[in-house]
């Protein structure tokens, strides 16, 4: 399979603070990978290295095999934030309009949509489901639906590539049901590859194709079934040996 995300001999460091020790990860088109690991393990950092937010101090990353320094096709790659504990509900815009501001990166601030950019923007909408709530103000929508605009506005560009920090924070666990739900479908129907962060280890392990561990380096990076299999030692190599994995079947 073609690689998507590489990452090698990824080292990271605040100060005196080691966060990544020689990363090796590798995410493949058409991958759904959940990134899991404790607190302070890395996850956000590594994801960050990977938006080319901050540069890593060793190592290399390449992204659709072009090395990050030289990439340029940004609009290949969805990013959905942690959201629900930090979006203000007041914001005076609509789902439609929120939708809309993906296609900055394209257009500029301040172009005109074109009548194929929102018949664009309507099919974002109307792949997580929001149709019937495209002129909604995002602040009157729930936690769950916020994040289903949030991940429309992603897809709108059409990315190839799509990854999510901790997109369930603050989401009631029927809408957490459904996301998932809709992220399978994304993956399956569009053949889009996905790379998410979670704690939720035991209802992630049931949706994506590939688990990957971290805290400082790679401890596992696998299918879902060889991680069950291996669970106890993996989370006591990652988590340490007070780790127990709570598993939500439904």
């Amino acid at each position: 399979m073609k690689p998507i995300i590489e990452c090698k001999n990824i080292h990271f460091h605040y100060n005196q603070n080691e966060v990544l020790k020689g990363v090796q990860f590798i995410v493949e088109k058409g991958d759904y990978v959940g990134l899991v690991g404790p607190n302070g393990s890395g996850k956000s950092t590594l994801l960050k290295i990977i938006l080319g937010l901050v540069e890593p101090k060793q190592g290399e990353v390449k992204l659709f095999e072009t090395p990050l320094s030289s990439f340029k096709e940004w609009h290949k790659i969805g990013y959905v934030s942690q959201k629900a504990n930090s979006f203000n509900s007041g914001f005076p815009a609509t789902v439609f309009e929120v939708v809309s501001m993906g296609l900055f990166g394209k257009l500029g601030l301040f172009k005109r949509l074109t009548r194929q950019h929102r018949s664009a923007i309507l099919e974002a909408i109307d792949q997580v489901g929001l149709s019937d709530l495209a002129e909604r103000n995002i602040g009157k929508l729930s936690g769950g639906q916020q994040q289903r605009a949030f991940i429309a506005r992603a897809l709108v560009s059409n990315p190839e590539l799509l990854i999510l920090d901790e997109p369930t924070v603050g989401v009631d666990t029927e809408s957490v049901d459904k996301f998932y739900q809709l992220l399978g479908k994304l993956h399956q129907d569009h053949n889009l590859t996905l790379l998410m962060v979670t704690h939720d280890i035991g209802m992630m392990t049931n949706h994506v194709n590939k688990v990957a561990c971290l805290n400082k380096k790679i401890h596992f990076h696998g299918n879902p079934s060889d991680f069950h299999a291996n669970q106890k030692a993996i989370l006591e190599s990652a988590y340490g040996s007070n780790m127990n994995l709570v598993e939500h079947r439904h």
